[in-house]
């Protein structure tokens, strides 16, 4: 794997979990409770995110680079943000 697809990977994963944490705080400062089951839902558009992004890793050439590196990132930041809302 080249240095720059593993550098867009770990931008997107690590803005997702600040890019959500930023919406929950302006949420609550909106006097708006958090929803239940929000963390199992964060997994289900993982795992979509973690199987897309296997098949067009599998499927499509190096013309869809960019495309590939987002649904990685989105899945690696799915898992990190639900690890930092149950931790």
């Amino acid at each position: 794997m080249r240095p720059v697809r593993l550098l867009r990977i770990v931008v997107v994963a690590v803005a997702l979990p600040l890019a959500f944490e930023l919406s929950r705080r302006a949420s609550e400062s909106l006097g708006n409770e958090p929803l239940p089951g929000v963390e199992w839902a964060l997994g289900a558009l993982t795992l979509l995110f973690f199987v897309r992004a296997f098949a067009t890793e599998v499927s499509r050439g190096p013309d869809a680079d960019f495309q590939k590196d987002l649904q990685w990132g989105l899945a690696a930041g799915g898992v990190l943000t639900i690890l930092s809302r149950v931790v």
